[in-house]
């Protein structure tokens, strides 16, 4: 466990599977300080993280799997892709993992093509649980992606040499000519 006030109360970041109680739950609390969330702002590519806490428990799953269940939340000011201004966003969001030994994993005959699983919350159970890497993961799947400043909307941009007239968004849309061409063969119904 870390003890160093100026990180912030936390279990440790990676927990030893031999370790763990096999008959009740195991507690996870991570508050990183102000030093370890500027380092995680830096890798997530954000502005600054004012508060990140990951809080919740390691549950035996019979006698060789665990299931994490933690609530992350946080606080992330990003960069406005319109305007560049600071973006801050509240991240409230619950994380399942299950671990389970390899043995108990479906595995793909060798050579075959894989598709991915529907079910993308189980892993490989190793000798540790990295905690700090699962509570970086959700955040990075909870930011948003194209952060924006609220009442901004984005602008369209027109670009052409000199002398051209620049295409639209509508233009390039794939069924936008086919508009026109229905406009076309109705009025020559009409007349016709």
């Amino acid at each position: 466990m870390t003890t160093d006030p100026s990180e912030g109360r936390s279990t440790a970041a990676r927990l030893r599977v031999a370790s763990l109680r096999q008959t009740g739950s195991t507690p996870v609390n991570m508050e990183p300080g102000a030093e370890a969330r500027a380092r995680y702002a830096s890798e997530l590519g954000a502005e600054a993280l004012r508060k990140l806490r990951f809080q919740g428990k390691l549950t035996p799953m019979g006698k060789s799997g665990w299931r994490l269940e933690a609530k992350l939340g946080a606080t992330a000011v990003q960069a406005c892709i319109v305007t560049l201004e600071p973006v801050t966003t509240r991240i409230d969001t619950t994380v399942v993992r299950e671990f389970l030994p390899p043995e108990r994993m479906d595995a793909p005959e060798a050579g075959s093509e894989v598709e991915m699983p529907d079910d993308d919350s189980v892993e490989v159970l190793g000798e540790e649980i990295d905690i700090e890497s699962i509570m970086l993961e959700a955040l990075s799947l909870a930011l948003p992606t194209y952060p924006r400043k609220e009442g901004v909307e984005m602008g369209e941009a027109h670009f052409a040499a000199d002398g051209v007239t620049p295409i639209t968004d509508e233009e390039t849309k794939p069924f936008a000519g086919l508009v026109g061409l229905r406009e076309k063969m109705q009025d020559n119904d009409k007349e016709g």
